[in-house]
């Protein structure tokens, strides 16, 4: 039995060799060869059509459950968009007749009526120890001193020197702490409107911090922070960011809240000059 099998091993690898020799070099295929490549070919073709067939039927599966979660998901947001604008109407109407109860003059009614200019950002400083930015508006533009920058993302920073086309913009992160007119950016969370703290930049640790929070306003990860418009140069209800963590801060009884910034600051593009309604004097 051994000799047997070694035998046919022999004869087949002796015919194997024949075969290469035979085909090596040759540029015309005989007509079994011929026969059999266009056998092959004919299997193929049949076959890969209703295998291309269920591929496509699959991958069209995987489309349709794609556009299938898309669909849920914009649904999802509809909806949540039509309660959210409900809240707002209700919101609205309510503040209008507080306003109304309360005698409020025009000039009050329209200050949160906030316009944008839309500018571009033409120019930035490398300086580590005052990053800046400059847009391509300016005074000719109605851009004034002390304008809030925002972009759709939330709050960018404060127009610090403006020129008759540009205007320099200093970024939140390097406002100055001790500003002669009171605390550059006072918070509030948007959930608790009668929270409140103050918008530091913190150069150890490079992150915004909210700082001077009451006890009894506990900072949540992923509270909104917006500008409070108390006593700062800041209008409020500008988005500043999103609260990552909190601890106790020093004196034990406030809290300091790190703020994640919801605007980029790098690689800025277009902004937005908020422009506060002018408030005369009585």
């Amino acid at each position: 039995m051994r000799n047997k099998r070694l035998f046919i091993l022999m004869i087949g690898l002796i015919v194997f060799i024949a075969l290469m020799g035979f085909t090596l070099g040759r540029n015309r295929l005989t007509w079994p060869e011929k026969f059999l490549n266009d056998a092959f070919g004919t299997v193929q073709g049949v076959l890969y059509r209703p295998v291309g067939a269920v591929a496509e039927f699959f991958r069209d599966l995987d489309r349709l459950s794609a556009v299938y979660k898309e669909n849920e998901q914009f649904r999802q947001t509809v909806a949540q968009y039509t309660q959210d604008q409900i809240k707002f109407n209700l919101l609205e109407a309510d503040n209008k007749r507080l306003q109304e109860e309360l005698n409020f003059t025009e000039r009050q009614k329209n200050m949160d009526n906030y316009r944008y200019l839309i500018a571009q950002v033409v120019g930035s400083t490398s300086n580590p120890y005052e990053r800046t930015i400059t847009i391509n508006l300016g005074s000719r533009d109605g851009v004034k001193p002390e304008m809030a920058i925002r972009t759709v993302d939330g709050l960018v920073g404060l127009v610090s020197k403006v020129k008759n086309f540009t205007s320099t913009v200093t970024l939140i992160t390097d406002l100055n702490p001790s500003y002669s007119k009171g605390t550059p950016v006072s918070a509030t969370f948007l959930g608790i409107p009668e929270s409140f703290g103050i918008i530091e930049y913190d150069d150890e640790t490079g992150t915004l911090q909210m700082t001077k929070i009451d006890e009894k306003d506990k900072p949540i990860a992923g509270d909104k922070v917006i500008t409070s418009g108390l006593g700062s140069l800041f209008p409020k209800g500008i988005i500043v960011g999103t609260v990552k963590s909190s601890q106790v801060g020093d004196s034990g009884l406030t809290y300091t809240a790190i703020i994640e910034p919801a605007a980029k600051f790098n690689h800025l593009r277009e902004v937005f000059v908020v422009v506060v309604p002018e408030v005369e004097e009585p």
